[in-house]
């Protein structure tokens, strides 16, 4: 995509336009924006790959009452 020297120009003409005190602002708020893209990505993934599907039914464990060999059943 993008080689080593177009980078290093893109910077230079950033900091040109912008002013280098700008500059880590603008990082900052650039990886905020990108870390709330990527969690509601996520979230919206996690919402298709849950919808249609039942939950799981849960199963309750009764306790053995005492003298009965748990493995045995009648």
């Amino acid at each position: 995509m993008f080689g080593l020297s177009e980078i290093a120009i893109l910077l230079i003409i950033a900091i040109v336009v912008l002013g280098a005190k700008k500059l880590p602002d603008l990082a900052r708020s650039a990886g905020k924006s990108a870390r709330i893209l990527k969690s509601e990505a996520r979230a919206a993934k996690d919402a298709e790959d849950t919808e249609g599907v039942e939950p799981r039914a849960t199963y309750q464990v009764r306790p053995t009452p005492p003298g009965q060999d748990p493995e045995r059943t009648s």
